[in-house]
């Protein structure tokens, strides 16, 4: 068995603007403040000598890869994705960038944004486009009941309120 392990699908290219802003700020906080530090602290690092045992010189090399390999990702999903700014004409339905208020089976109300795969935050109520239960919602309306597979078992929601402020 070898170590070879099949890319990951890439998720939709679509991302609101104030995602694209706070990947935008990642990269440059990364790229113009953070990544600076880091060199001048392995640089110093390695000024005192034995580099084999010395910490400060082994986790400071560690994090340049790490800042590189983000940076570089960042650079190239910035290039490829396409920044949804209008507003769909049909704003009774449920497309990309829309709040929607949803009642689950059991009571509880919760209000999501269906957003882009690079900027999915459930904490913060913003959902993958790519999710099931974003999948089910799109083109639904306020009323429509859906029904989503989570863990093999159905869950029903209700759409409550659509509306696409921006927030």
């Amino acid at each position: 068995m070898g170590r070879y392990r099949k890319p990951m699908p890439r998720g939709s290219r679509y991302i609101t603007p104030q995602g694209e802003h706070a990947l935008r700020q990642e990269l440059h906080q990364l790229w113009k403040v953070e990544r600076p530090k880091v060199t001048a602290a392995v640089s110093e690092a390695a000024k005192q000598g034995d580099r084999s045992e010395n910490g400060d010189y082994i986790y400071g090399k560690r994090r340049l890869a790490e800042i590189d390999r983000r940076v570089r990702y960042l650079s190239k999903r910035l290039d490829e994705l396409e920044v949804v700014r209008d507003l769909p004409s049909n704003r009774n339905r449920i497309y990309f960038g829309a709040w929607v208020t949803l009642e689950s089976d059991d009571g509880n109300e919760q209000r999501l944004r269906i957003v882009g795969p690079d900027e999915f935050d459930l904490r913060a109520g913003k959902l993958s486009m790519d999710s099931p239960l974003a999948r089910a919602l799109i083109g639904k309306s306020v009323g429509d009941e859906i029904r989503v597979e989570v863990s093999q078992q159905p869950r029903y929601y209700v759409v409550l309120a659509i509306d696409y402020d921006v927030q």
